[in-house]
């Protein structure tokens, strides 16, 4: 059965002054099936952090502009994205004066073929039905002591420096990069990419759950609510992306007007 995308790419300030993440569903100009989801969250005080993010969709999009499936692999394509949007945002300290970094989590759906990578604690999970498939690891601090054993998941919720990052782009470190793919899915398979501000709030069978229940647009509405409603007037930028793979009945051939079928000898 024939495969149709339905996509939301969605956005809240949350209780913060400024809006720091971006996030954006972009198509390819000129292969068709092609496209790139992207959510970048920015730190790095007042306006600092929004020009970062803001550098991390634009560098993106002109590389998916250039990206030739023919010539260049999806994950060289991915990381020179994040690399060059992590130069960009080093140099503009000097413009600036301010202290930018952002997080990265970038998807290339093409015929056939899904690939992504992160940086940071930005993150992609990966849904069959209502169930979690995968999700991407964070670059952080909770995250490390959490594989290492040093704290249990139900600490991590809470633990004091969970916002610390071990690397993102614009610092003054080379950033780390993690990539994925996948090559087989089907209807009822989806993508959901989405900063702190979201991921925070929900378990994975809950987050699964929403989505597998709601159209990608409707889902969007009702997890930004209910992460609105648990921040208690203290939420961060939240911003997402979903991707849902959906099974279409194939069109009917109708024949034309006048035409008789020949008898079968």
């Amino acid at each position: 059965m024939p495969i149709a995308i339905d996509a939301c790419a969605a956005q809240h300030q949350g209780d913060r002054k400024e809006q720091q993440d971006r996030v954006a569903i972009l198509p390819h100009t000129r292969k068709k099936g092609i496209a790139l989801a992207v959510v970048a969250d920015g730190m790095g005080g007042h306006t600092g952090g929004a020009l970062a993010a803001e550098q991390v969709i634009h560098t993106a999009r002109n590389n998916l502009d250039h990206f030739a499936p023919a010539d260049e692999s999806p994950q060289v394509m991915l990381e020179n994205s994040m690399r060059e949007a992590h130069t960009m945002i080093k140099a503009s300290r000097f413009i600036n004066e301010k202290d930018p970094h952002s997080t990265a989590v970038m998807l290339l759906l093409q015929p056939g073929k899904v690939t992504w990578a992160h940086c940071g604690d930005s993150r992609l999970y990966r849904f069959k039905g209502n169930k979690l498939v995968s999700r991407t690891v964070d670059h952080s601090y909770v995250e490390h002591l959490l594989a290492t054993g040093r704290i249990t998941a139900e600490q991590a919720l809470t633990h004091p420096n969970r916002n610390v990052l071990l690397t993102s782009l614009g610092g003054q470190d080379e950033p780390k990069f993690d990539f994925a793919e996948a090559e087989s899915f089907a209807g009822g398979d989806a993508f959901v990419l989405c900063s702190d501000g979201l991921w925070a709030y929900f378990d994975d069978e809950e987050m699964a759950g929403v989505i597998a229940e709601n159209s990608a647009r409707n889902a969007c509405e009702i997890l930004i609510e209910r992460a609105r409603n648990r921040g208690r007037g203290a939420g961060d930028n939240i911003s997402l992306a979903i991707i849902k793979l959906v099974e279409v009945e194939a069109p009917k051939v109708v024949p034309p007007v006048g035409f008789v079928p020949r008898p079968k000898n």
